[in-house]
């Protein structure tokens, strides 16, 4: 079979969506001018655990423009079904207004709607609420630790007893919020008994099955839409008690409801990366190669659910040793529930795991770089299967080749600028390549332009663009004549967009379904006895600019416009689809990166200044280069605020978030943001999935944070195991 033509994927293209972005026409969660809206405005508790002993409603009800004030005690029981889908973690889920419980500061106590957003806040305002208020905890230094999940191979304890060099480290990452753009936000109208939401949401068939779970309703009667999604880094994975409180107080008042959350909301309606306490036991040789290592992981997570994630996955197999033994506990707390953050799990354990290499490296007077390639694995050692690509070894040879490692004086503190001491440093980075179930409809019309549906999501990455790309390929179309669809339940559908697996499974299914339809359309073509390509091989004909053609002879063919208006056809139509291979998994799947970094250190001040990063990255086939670059500068950016400046901070009096606001809450600006490369080694990884490609959007930020604190370790000597590294800490 001749190979259909690839012109658009691989192209550096620019966002088929970006001209409505940038003009403002890109409609988000409560955009949308839906007639007859009312405002909903979220009353939070201001204790951190207790019971309501009253809720006096009667000065914001008295307001011109209010509707309702709903809460407990007024509130309908909702059903709470069994929900099929894993949408949460396990635990019991917070039930709205279903009872006088407080379990976090900050949870929703009772919701106010009014005609206008401004009587909605006024009023909510006036909403007076007493309590028999408990001293929470929150503070996870002095909260027992739940049971352990655990894992092991060989006998890590009797190895390090027995090791040359025995190194013991305890590492501490601060609590992160997402603080995406776009404030979390619903609006919900009823249809009789049907309900439609406009949902910042990273997956419409999540928050569908919720609602419908919650309300006791079919899962059909319930139709979510997510065209837009201003930036979400896991936080949208979930649906979060404002979606349910806008469905309800839509139902209440039997109008529709817009509901927003403010950003300082956002840091209790919400999820957040979790704080991490995070010890290390590691034993060597005296040339560095590994014999064993030990992990013990503490995590935040809520009282009422248990959160965890994939925190002990880098620790199994990325490097080569014999003896492992791993424990992770969760530390329930009276916070709201922990959520996925860009790289879940991966980022902390590459943190802890990273900096403990570089100070093994140290201590044994060993190039960093070379210490990992000492303990570079054959095969995956906690599976025993091969991998299906691993280019560490390219990406650290191209990575110090490009940032110039070989200039780096190994000695720390003895590269200076002046009155800034500089330093540079380096970490690997591993993530899983996850495939999950997608599928996609296709229609070509007579005119010759595509339709694509699929009900995934964009959050930034670029999902419209590169699904263009993929379907014009196969498609045989230019770009222009391909239409991509997403964020709707009533299409096709899609996963959860998160886990760098939204390229792999809904490409795979827009492929599966575009190349059904082009060989429907060459079927057609070559059975016509009026076709110029009558009796033609199928196998032999190519389609380019809509054009189907001989391969070997161009001028002999017609175009699809041509075909479908003779055959009298208004569209031909087909459904793509991706299943995730059942049984056993053949090879080890991942994608890894290697980071390296400069930084620059106030000798007299402390402060640190990130003066340049490069990234290379082992991810399979590129579908867009700028997309990606988009991905991986945006990583590099997270990785900053994570290792320099976020940080969650709690009272723990009473459970309150000091630093709630962006004014406070600090992340990364302009001026944090110094040189920035990516690099994207050569790859096409079929093993993983029929189009090759592997997640970059979770890989790109793992290891940015190890490679910076190794910088600053290497600029001052002095090695810093809690993140974010503050002046303080380096004075």
């Amino acid at each position: 079979m001749s190979p259909q033509p690839q012109e658009a994927v691989g192209a550096p293209l620019s966002r088929v969506d970006g001209r409505l972005k940038v003009t403002g026409k890109a409609l988000y969660a409560v955009d949308h001018d839906i007639d007859a809206a009312v405002h909903a405005v979220v009353v939070d508790s201001s204790i951190g655990r207790g019971r309501m002993t009253g809720i006096d409603t009667r000065a914001a009800l008295a307001q011109p423009g209010v509707l309702k004030v709903i809460s407990h005690l007024n509130a309908p029981t909702l059903p709470y079904q069994r929900n099929p889908l894993p949408l949460n973690p396990p635990g019991e889920r917070l039930h709205v207004f279903q009872d006088d419980k407080v379990l976090f500061h900050g949870q929703p106590v009772a919701v106010v709607v009014a005609t206008t957003l401004e009587a909605a806040q006024y009023a909510a305002g006036l909403v007076t609420v007493t309590y028999d208020a408990q001293q929470p905890s929150t503070d996870m230094a002095d909260a027992p630790a739940g049971e352990p999940q655990t894992y092991a191979r060989g006998d890590a304890d009797k190895a390090l007893d027995s090791a040359a060099v025995h190194m013991e480290m305890t590492y501490r990452a601060a609590r992160n919020h997402h603080n995406a753009m776009e404030p979390h936000a619903t609006t919900a109208r009823w249809d009789g008994d049907k309900l439609t939401v406009w949902d910042k949401t990273q997956w419409v068939y999540g928050t569908q099955m919720e609602l419908a779970t919650v309300f006791g309703m079919a899962v059909e009667s319930v139709r979510v839409i997510s065209p837009f999604v201003g930036g979400g880094f896991g936080s949208g994975l979930r649906t979060w008690p404002h979606v349910i409180i806008a469905a309800l107080a839509a139902r209440e008042t039997s109008r529709p409801v817009k509901l927003a959350l403010t950003r300082r909301q956002l840091y209790f309606g919400t999820g957040f990366r979790p704080t991490y306490e995070y010890s290390v036991r590691l034993g060597s040789d005296r040339r560095g190669r590994l014999t064993a290592m030990v992990h013990d992981v503490r995590a935040e997570t809520s009282r009422y659910e248990t959160f965890m994630e994939s925190v002990l996955s880098p620790g199994k197999m990325l490097y080569s040793m014999p003896n492992v033994r791993q424990a992770y506990r969760t530390v329930p707390l009276d916070v709201n529930t922990p959520l996925y953050m860009r790289g879940p799990g991966y980022t902390t354990a590459s943190y802890v795991i990273e900096s403990a290499m570089d100070e093994l490296a140290h201590k044994l007077g060993i190039d960093p770089i070379e210490l990992r390639l000492r303990n570079e694995p054959d095969a995956d050692e906690s599976s025993g299967l091969p991998f299906s690509t691993r280019k560490l070894r390219e990406c650290y040879a191209v990575g110090a080749r490009e940032f110039g490692w070989h200039r780096r004086n190994p000695k720390a503190r003895a590269t200076r600028d002046g009155d800034w001491l500089i330093g540079t440093g380096m970490a690997a980075g591993v993530y899983d390549t996850v495939r999950k179930d997608a599928q996609a409809s296709v229609r070509l019309d007579a005119d010759g332009t595509a339709l694509v549906q699929s009900a995934a999501s964009d959050m930034g990455p670029g999902t419209y663009t590169s699904q263009t790309q993929l379907a014009a390929d196969a498609l045989g179309l230019t770009m222009r004549d391909v239409t991509f669809r997403l964020g709707d339940s009533l299409m096709p559908p899609a996963p959860p967009h998160g886990g760098s697996w939204t390229m792999a499974s809904v490409g795979s299914a827009v492929q599966d379904g575009c190349d059904k339809l082009r060989q429907q359309a060459i079927e057609l073509a070559v059975k016509d006895e009026k076709s110029p390509l009558h009796g033609v091989d199928p196998g032999m004909v190519v389609v380019c600019a809509g054009r189907l053609h001989v391969n070997d002879n161009p001028a002999r063919g017609e175009t699809y416009q041509q075909l479908l208006t003779r055959n009298k056809r208004t569209h031909l139509q087909t459904l793509g689809s991706f299943t995730r291979p059942t049984g056993p998994e053949r090879f080890s799947l991942y994608a890894y990166g290697a980071t390296f970094a400069e930084v620059a250190v106030d000798a007299r001040l402390g402060l640190v200044r990130v003066r340049r990063m490069l990234g290379v990255y082992d991810a399979g086939r590129i579908v867009n280069p700028k997309l990606a670059d988009s991905q991986a500068l945006g990583g590099m950016v997270g990785g900053i605020g994570q290792a320099l400046l976020e940080h969650t901070v709690t009272d723990h009096r009473d459970g309150r978030i000091v630093n709630a606001s962006l004014a406070d809450y600090l992340v990364p600006v302009n001026a944090d943001i110094p040189s920035l490369r990516a690099i994207y080694l050569d790859g096409d990884d079929r093993k993983a999935d029929p189009i090759g490609v592997k997640g970059l959007g979770e890989l790109v930020q793992i290891g940015v944070a190890p490679a910076i604190a190794n910088a600053v370790f290497h600029a001052t000597g002095r090695r810093v195991r809690e993140l974010p590294i503050t002046a303080e800490a380096l004075l």
